[in-house]
């Protein structure tokens, strides 16, 4: 077994910062990762020893261990790890766990187990000296997505997706829905609920619903992803939802009234001023789609006036039409000044 210049794999120095280290493994883990070089198992095991480097040099605590060994490391070898200085009950009592920080870390050694299968992603160098086969190492207990040396331990399960089709009135008013739930060949339901606003492409969380875990390691979670199905009368863009009013000629004309319908049921009655011109928009305040999470806040309904022209005309509303056309045609020779 040879000594790990874990320095050396990251091309630092032993005075670089622990920022200068994160920096370097950053840069050449994005360059040596599977899923940029598929198939290159040059490249895989470089990706491997990157990872094991930071997961030592990367954690203040291993580092100062890994420091320590120094030209020494044999002598601790040869010793069993059982007097070598830094141990507790024949392991080395450093926590599992890369000290990354920053939003990035190294990879854990489960996900490196997935990614790479069964065979071991840790040296024999890192596992005797870092591995923490002993009580030392087992004082933290099992933690998600952790597997032990010689074995997987507790797992938790994964976090599922599942699509659901809403209806624009279930989104609005919020929605109960009892799924059913499959995995590894077994079924199970799980009533949900929807919270009122949800928008299409929305995702909702519901907590350990996900697949189960294992050694009594938590489930995941399930996350429903929502998407609306199309409505014949109201159209959704964001909290505002817009609809399209019928008005006779008449009232578009001379003024009045006309009947909006809102996604309550309840109707609202629009002032039709006169002279209203076809495609004119009106907006009805706080009668849109409510908030998610807020649901006294609402949007706004939009109302785009559709002037019905008559398709039929009796004798009479014949004869008005045509006393209005000579109207319109003397005004048109005659503007008054």
């Amino acid at each position: 077994m040879d000594f790990k210049d874990y320095y050396s794999t990251l091309g630092v120095g032993k005075a670089a910062t622990q920022k200068e280290i994160k920096q370097a493994f950053r840069k050449l883990a994005r360059k040596h990762h599977p899923d940029v070089n598929p198939g290159d198992k040059s490249a895989e095991g470089k990706f491997k020893e990157i990872n094991e480097a930071y997961e030592v040099l990367g954690d203040p605590g291993k580092r100062k261990k890994y420091d320590e060994l120094g030209s020494n490391w044999r002598m601790y070898e040869q010793a069993g790890a059982g007097s070598a200085p830094g141990q507790a009950g024949g392991a080395w009592n450093i926590p599992f766990g890369g000290g990354a920080g920053g939003g990035f870390r190294s990879m854990t050694e489960e996900e490196m187990h997935e990614m790479f299968g069964d065979a071991n992603p840790f040296s024999d160098f890192f596992q005797t000296f870092f591995g923490g086969a002993g009580p030392g190492a087992a004082d933290e207990g099992p933690r998600r997505g952790r597997s032990t040396r010689g074995g997987r331990g507790p797992r938790a399960g994964r976090d599922v997706e599942q699509e659901i089709v809403l209806g624009l009135e279930d989104a609005y008013h919020g929605a109960m829905r009892r799924l059913s739930i499959k995995h590894d060949g077994h079924a199970r339901t799980v009533d949900v609920r929807i919270p009122a606003g949800v928008g299409d492409g929305s995702r909702v969380r519901v907590s350990g619903e996900g697949e189960q875990g294992s050694g009594g390691a938590h489930a995941g979670d399930l996350y429903l992803r929502i998407r609306l199905a199309p409505h014949a009368k109201f159209e959704r863009r964001g909290r505002d939802l817009y609809i399209r009013v019928p008005v006779a000629l008449t009232t578009a004309v001379l003024g009045g009234e006309a009947e909006v319908m809102t996604l309550t049921g309840k109707p609202l009655r629009l002032k039709i001023p006169p002279a209203t011109q076809p495609a004119q928009v009106f907006r009805l305040k706080g009668h849109g789609m409510p908030s998610t999470g807020k649901p006294e806040d609402h949007g706004d309904l939009y109302a785009t006036i559709d002037v019905e022209l008559p398709r039929a005309l009796t004798p009479e509303q014949r004869s008005h039409f045509e006393a209005l056309q000579k109207l319109e045609t003397k005004n048109s020779k005659h503007p008054a000044a």
